[in-house]
Protein backbone atom coordinates (compact mmCIF):
# COMPACT_ATOMS: atom_id res chain seq x y z
CA UNK A 1 0.00 0.00 0.00
CA UNK A 2 1.47 3.33 -1.10
CA UNK A 3 1.27 6.03 1.63
CA UNK A 4 -1.09 8.91 0.71
CA UNK A 5 1.68 11.49 1.23
CA UNK A 6 3.86 9.78 -1.40
CA UNK A 7 0.96 9.78 -3.85
CA UNK A 8 0.40 13.50 -3.22
CA UNK A 9 4.08 14.24 -3.82
CA UNK A 10 4.08 12.21 -7.03
CA UNK A 11 1.03 14.13 -8.20
CA UNK A 12 2.70 17.47 -7.42
CA UNK A 13 5.81 16.44 -9.33
CA UNK A 14 3.67 15.29 -12.26
CA UNK A 15 1.90 18.68 -12.44
CA UNK A 16 5.14 20.69 -12.13
CA UNK A 17 7.19 18.69 -14.61
CA UNK A 18 4.45 18.29 -17.21
CA UNK A 19 4.11 22.08 -17.27
CA UNK A 20 7.87 22.34 -17.83
CA UNK A 21 7.69 19.77 -20.62
CA UNK A 22 4.79 21.51 -22.40
CA UNK A 23 6.02 25.08 -21.97
CA UNK A 24 9.80 24.78 -22.07
CA UNK A 25 10.99 21.40 -23.28
CA UNK A 26 8.60 21.06 -26.21
CA UNK A 27 10.55 20.09 -29.32
CA UNK A 28 13.98 20.19 -27.65
CA UNK A 29 14.03 16.53 -26.67
CA UNK A 30 13.09 15.34 -30.18
CA UNK A 31 15.62 17.64 -31.83
CA UNK A 32 18.43 16.08 -29.78
CA UNK A 33 17.41 12.43 -29.58
CA UNK A 34 16.32 11.52 -33.08
CA UNK A 35 16.61 7.77 -32.82
CA UNK A 36 19.41 5.27 -32.40
CA UNK A 37 20.31 4.96 -36.08
CA UNK A 38 18.95 3.54 -39.30
CA UNK A 39 17.47 0.16 -40.08
CA UNK A 40 16.96 -1.71 -43.33
CA UNK A 41 13.45 -1.42 -44.80
CA UNK A 42 13.47 -2.83 -48.37
CA UNK A 43 15.26 -3.11 -51.71
CA UNK A 44 13.99 -1.33 -54.80
CA UNK A 45 15.17 -0.81 -58.36
CA UNK A 46 17.84 1.77 -58.97
CA UNK A 47 16.63 5.20 -60.11
CA UNK A 48 18.72 8.05 -61.58
CA UNK A 49 20.17 10.07 -58.73
CA UNK A 50 20.44 7.18 -56.25
CA UNK A 51 23.83 6.74 -54.58
CA UNK A 52 25.97 3.98 -56.07
CA UNK A 53 27.13 2.90 -52.61
CA UNK A 54 23.50 1.93 -51.80
CA UNK A 55 23.45 -0.76 -54.52
CA UNK A 56 22.67 -4.26 -53.25
CA UNK A 57 25.10 -6.23 -55.36
CA UNK A 58 23.76 -9.63 -54.31
CA UNK A 59 20.19 -8.84 -55.43
CA UNK A 60 21.51 -7.09 -58.57
CA UNK A 61 23.53 -10.17 -59.56
CA UNK A 62 20.63 -12.50 -58.86
CA UNK A 63 18.00 -10.55 -60.83
CA UNK A 64 20.07 -8.99 -63.56
CA UNK A 65 18.68 -5.56 -62.71
CA UNK A 66 20.23 -2.91 -60.45
CA UNK A 67 18.66 -2.72 -56.98
CA UNK A 68 19.49 -0.51 -54.01
CA UNK A 69 18.99 -0.96 -50.27
CA UNK A 70 16.59 1.48 -48.63
CA UNK A 71 17.00 2.45 -44.99
CA UNK A 72 14.82 4.44 -42.64
CA UNK A 73 15.63 6.10 -39.34
CA UNK A 74 14.70 4.04 -36.32
CA UNK A 75 12.72 6.50 -34.20
CA UNK A 76 12.07 4.59 -31.01
CA UNK A 77 14.58 5.15 -28.23
CA UNK A 78 15.17 3.51 -24.88
CA UNK A 79 15.90 5.99 -22.08
CA UNK A 80 17.31 4.64 -18.81
CA UNK A 81 17.64 6.67 -15.60
CA UNK A 82 20.57 5.44 -13.55
CA UNK A 83 19.96 7.12 -10.18
CA UNK A 84 22.32 7.18 -7.22
CA UNK A 85 20.42 6.64 -3.95
CA UNK A 86 23.46 6.59 -1.65
CA UNK A 87 23.12 8.40 1.68
CA UNK A 88 24.88 11.54 0.46
CA UNK A 89 22.04 12.03 -2.04
CA UNK A 90 19.64 12.50 0.89
CA UNK A 91 21.32 15.81 1.66
CA UNK A 92 20.34 19.37 0.86
CA UNK A 93 21.12 22.66 2.58
CA UNK A 94 18.38 24.58 0.77
CA UNK A 95 14.72 23.97 0.12
CA UNK A 96 15.23 20.66 -1.71
CA UNK A 97 17.30 17.53 -1.18
CA UNK A 98 19.47 16.19 -3.97
CA UNK A 99 17.30 13.09 -4.34
CA UNK A 100 14.16 15.26 -4.75
CA UNK A 101 15.82 17.20 -7.56
CA UNK A 102 16.87 13.88 -9.10
CA UNK A 103 13.21 12.84 -9.06
CA UNK A 104 12.06 15.97 -10.88
CA UNK A 105 14.85 15.67 -13.45
CA UNK A 106 13.76 12.10 -14.17
CA UNK A 107 10.14 13.22 -14.50
CA UNK A 108 10.92 16.06 -16.96
CA UNK A 109 12.99 13.87 -19.26
CA UNK A 110 10.65 10.87 -18.91
CA UNK A 111 7.51 12.82 -19.85
CA UNK A 112 9.43 14.32 -22.81
CA UNK A 113 10.45 10.79 -23.85
CA UNK A 114 6.99 9.22 -23.78
CA UNK A 115 5.62 12.23 -25.64
CA UNK A 116 7.91 11.08 -28.46
CA UNK A 117 6.83 7.41 -28.05
CA UNK A 118 10.12 6.33 -26.47
CA UNK A 119 10.53 3.79 -23.70
CA UNK A 120 11.66 4.71 -20.19
CA UNK A 121 13.36 2.52 -17.62
CA UNK A 122 14.99 2.96 -14.21
CA UNK A 123 17.89 1.52 -12.26
CA UNK A 124 18.36 2.61 -8.64
CA UNK A 125 21.75 1.88 -7.10
CA UNK A 126 23.97 2.49 -4.08
CA UNK A 127 26.96 0.24 -3.52
CA UNK A 128 24.66 -2.43 -4.99
CA UNK A 129 21.78 -2.62 -7.44
CA UNK A 130 18.67 -1.68 -5.48
CA UNK A 131 15.90 -1.90 -8.10
CA UNK A 132 15.52 -2.22 -11.86
CA UNK A 133 12.35 -1.28 -13.75
CA UNK A 134 12.48 -2.48 -17.39
CA UNK A 135 11.79 0.19 -20.03
CA UNK A 136 8.18 0.68 -21.14
CA UNK A 137 5.97 3.39 -22.60
CA UNK A 138 3.06 5.33 -21.10
CA UNK A 139 2.24 7.87 -18.41
CA UNK A 140 1.39 5.24 -15.78
CA UNK A 141 4.82 3.71 -16.22
CA UNK A 142 6.51 7.12 -15.86
CA UNK A 143 4.59 7.78 -12.64
CA UNK A 144 5.84 4.45 -11.28
CA UNK A 145 9.41 5.52 -12.12
CA UNK A 146 8.85 8.88 -10.38
CA UNK A 147 7.34 7.20 -7.32
CA UNK A 148 10.27 4.80 -6.95
CA UNK A 149 12.95 7.48 -7.26
CA UNK A 150 11.06 9.58 -4.71
CA UNK A 151 10.22 6.97 -2.09
CA UNK A 152 12.41 3.87 -2.47
CA UNK A 153 14.31 3.00 0.72
CA UNK A 154 17.74 1.62 -0.25
CA UNK A 155 19.63 -0.95 1.79
CA UNK A 156 23.11 0.18 0.76
CA UNK A 157 24.93 3.30 1.94
CA UNK A 158 27.81 3.98 -0.45
CA UNK A 159 28.19 4.42 -4.21
CA UNK A 160 29.52 1.88 -6.72
CA UNK A 161 28.88 2.91 -10.29
CA UNK A 162 30.75 -0.08 -11.70
CA UNK A 163 28.22 -2.46 -10.14
CA UNK A 164 25.32 -0.51 -11.66
CA UNK A 165 26.80 -0.43 -15.17
CA UNK A 166 27.74 -4.12 -15.01
CA UNK A 167 24.11 -4.92 -14.25
CA UNK A 168 22.87 -2.72 -17.10
CA UNK A 169 25.21 -4.51 -19.49
CA UNK A 170 23.53 -7.80 -18.56
CA UNK A 171 19.94 -6.59 -19.12
CA UNK A 172 20.23 -4.04 -21.97
CA UNK A 173 20.82 -5.67 -25.33
CA UNK A 174 20.29 -2.58 -27.48
CA UNK A 175 21.76 0.91 -27.44
CA UNK A 176 20.09 3.25 -24.93
CA UNK A 177 20.28 6.84 -23.75
CA UNK A 178 21.42 6.68 -20.12
CA UNK A 179 20.96 9.61 -17.74
CA UNK A 180 23.34 8.98 -14.85
CA UNK A 181 22.25 11.16 -11.90
CA UNK A 182 24.66 11.29 -8.95
CA UNK A 183 26.82 13.49 -6.72
CA UNK A 184 29.76 11.25 -7.73
CA UNK A 185 31.18 10.66 -4.27
CA UNK A 186 32.54 7.31 -5.42
CA UNK A 187 35.50 5.37 -6.74
CA UNK A 188 37.39 6.30 -9.90
CA UNK A 189 34.86 5.64 -12.68
CA UNK A 190 36.72 6.81 -15.77
CA UNK A 191 37.14 3.37 -17.33
CA UNK A 192 33.58 2.32 -16.46
CA UNK A 193 32.10 5.44 -18.09
CA UNK A 194 34.27 5.13 -21.20
CA UNK A 195 33.24 1.50 -21.76
CA UNK A 196 29.54 2.25 -21.19
CA UNK A 197 29.62 5.27 -23.51
CA UNK A 198 31.02 3.19 -26.37
CA UNK A 199 27.85 1.12 -26.34
CA UNK A 200 25.30 3.65 -25.11
CA UNK A 201 24.76 7.41 -25.09
CA UNK A 202 25.63 8.32 -21.49
CA UNK A 203 24.78 11.73 -20.02
CA UNK A 204 26.15 12.46 -16.54
CA UNK A 205 24.11 14.76 -14.29
CA UNK A 206 26.21 16.00 -11.37
CA UNK A 207 24.19 17.25 -8.38
CA UNK A 208 26.04 19.86 -6.33
CA UNK A 209 24.96 21.38 -3.00
CA UNK A 210 26.53 24.71 -1.88
CA UNK A 211 27.05 23.50 1.70
CA UNK A 212 29.32 20.77 0.34
CA UNK A 213 31.49 23.49 -1.21
CA UNK A 214 31.67 26.31 1.35
CA UNK A 215 31.91 25.88 5.10
CA UNK A 216 30.35 28.76 7.13
CA UNK A 217 32.38 30.11 10.07
CA UNK A 218 30.11 28.91 12.88
CA UNK A 219 32.60 27.25 15.23
CA UNK A 220 32.97 23.54 15.87
CA UNK A 221 30.88 21.33 13.57
CA UNK A 222 30.18 17.63 13.89
CA UNK A 223 30.05 16.46 10.28
CA UNK A 224 28.47 13.10 9.55
CA UNK A 225 29.85 11.17 6.57
CA UNK A 226 26.62 9.43 5.59
CA UNK A 227 28.20 6.93 3.19
CA UNK A 228 31.16 5.90 5.36
CA UNK A 229 29.06 6.02 8.56
CA UNK A 230 31.57 8.06 10.53
CA UNK A 231 31.68 11.46 12.19
CA UNK A 232 34.19 14.20 11.47
CA UNK A 233 34.64 17.18 13.82
CA UNK A 234 35.79 20.43 12.19
CA UNK A 235 36.53 23.90 13.55
CA UNK A 236 34.83 26.05 10.92
CA UNK A 237 36.11 29.23 12.59
CA UNK A 238 39.59 28.25 11.46
CA UNK A 239 40.31 29.93 8.11
CA UNK A 240 42.73 27.18 7.08
CA UNK A 241 40.05 24.53 7.69
CA UNK A 242 37.52 26.46 5.58
CA UNK A 243 40.00 26.93 2.74
CA UNK A 244 41.00 23.27 2.79
CA UNK A 245 37.34 22.27 2.71
CA UNK A 246 36.66 24.58 -0.25
CA UNK A 247 39.74 23.32 -2.12
CA UNK A 248 38.62 19.71 -1.61
CA UNK A 249 35.20 20.57 -3.11
CA UNK A 250 36.82 22.30 -6.09
CA UNK A 251 39.08 19.33 -6.70
CA UNK A 252 36.07 16.99 -6.62
CA UNK A 253 34.09 19.07 -9.16
CA UNK A 254 37.12 19.36 -11.44
CA UNK A 255 37.74 15.61 -11.18
CA UNK A 256 34.15 14.87 -12.30
CA UNK A 257 34.59 17.23 -15.28
CA UNK A 258 37.90 15.65 -16.31
CA UNK A 259 36.66 12.07 -15.97
CA UNK A 260 33.51 12.67 -18.02
CA UNK A 261 35.43 14.63 -20.67
CA UNK A 262 38.02 11.86 -21.03
CA UNK A 263 35.23 9.26 -21.35
CA UNK A 264 33.44 11.30 -24.03
CA UNK A 265 30.40 11.69 -21.76
CA UNK A 266 28.35 14.90 -21.72
CA UNK A 267 28.14 16.51 -18.28
CA UNK A 268 25.23 18.53 -16.87
CA UNK A 269 25.95 20.23 -13.54
CA UNK A 270 22.84 20.93 -11.46
CA UNK A 271 22.98 22.93 -8.22
CA UNK A 272 20.43 22.44 -5.46
CA UNK A 273 20.19 26.21 -4.87
CA UNK A 274 19.35 27.06 -8.50
CA UNK A 275 16.58 26.00 -10.93
CA UNK A 276 17.48 22.71 -12.59
CA UNK A 277 15.74 23.58 -15.85
CA UNK A 278 18.43 26.14 -16.88
CA UNK A 279 21.41 23.73 -17.09
CA UNK A 280 19.11 21.12 -18.64
CA UNK A 281 18.10 23.54 -21.41
CA UNK A 282 21.73 24.53 -21.97
CA UNK A 283 22.55 20.85 -22.43
CA UNK A 284 19.77 20.37 -24.98
CA UNK A 285 20.86 23.48 -26.90
CA UNK A 286 24.45 22.28 -26.96
CA UNK A 287 23.49 18.81 -28.18
CA UNK A 288 21.17 20.26 -30.82
CA UNK A 289 23.92 22.53 -32.19
CA UNK A 290 26.40 19.66 -32.20
CA UNK A 291 24.06 17.48 -34.26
Amino acid sequence: MIPPEILRQVRRIEIITKRVVNETMSGRYESVFKGRGVEFEEVREYQPGDEIRSIDWNVTARTGRVYIKRFVEERELTVIFLVDLSRSMAFGSGSQLKNRIATELCAVVAFSAIKNHDKVGLLLFTDRVERFIPPKKGSKHVLRVVRDVLSFEPTGHGTRLTTAFDYLASVLHRKAVIFLISDFFCEDIGTTLAIANRRHDVIAVHLVDPRQEILPPVGWIRWEDLEQEREIVLNSSNEHVRKSYQQWAQVHRQRVKEITRAAGVDLVEVRTDQPYIDPLLRFFRMRSMRR
